[in-house]
C-alpha cells in the first residue's frame, strides 16, 4: 500500500515505535496524524516515517490483530525517498 492510499481513521505505525490514528485524507510529503507517543497530540508527520498501516479499527483492535501479522507494509513514492534523503543530510549536521 503506498502512503497515498492511507484514508482517514487508519491507524499507522511510525518509524519510531509509536502508532498513530490518520487524521486526513491528503496526499504528499506529510500527513496529519493523531499521535500516540508520550502525550497524544495531533501533527503533521513526514509520510517517509510511516512504515505500516492497519485498517478502520481502534488501536487495541490493531494492536491485538498485529500479533497475527496483519499489519501491511506501506511503500513510499520516489518523492517521499528523495526527501528521507534530504531530512537524513540535516539530522548527521545536527550530531556533529
Amino acid at each position: 500500500m503506498k502512503t497515498n492510499e492511507i484514508k482517514k481513521g487508519m491507524i499507522v505505525e511510525l518509524e519510531n515505535g509509536w502508532f498513530g490514528k490518520m487524521f486526513d485524507n491528503m496526499r504528499g510529503n506529510t500527513r496529519m496524524v493523531e499521535v500516540y507517543g508520550l502525550y497524544t497530540e495531533i501533527g503533521s508527520v513526514y509520510s517517509h516515517d510511516i512504515i505500516a498501516c492497519f485498517g478502520n479499527v481502534s488501536l487495541e483492535q490493531a494492536y491485538e490483530n498485529g500479533k497475527n501479522g496483519e499489519w501491511v507494509t506501506v511503500e513510499h513514492t520516489d518523492s517521499q525517498k528523495r526527501l528521507r534523503k534530504e531530512a537524513g543530510y540535516f539530522d548527521s549536521i545536527s550530531t556533529r
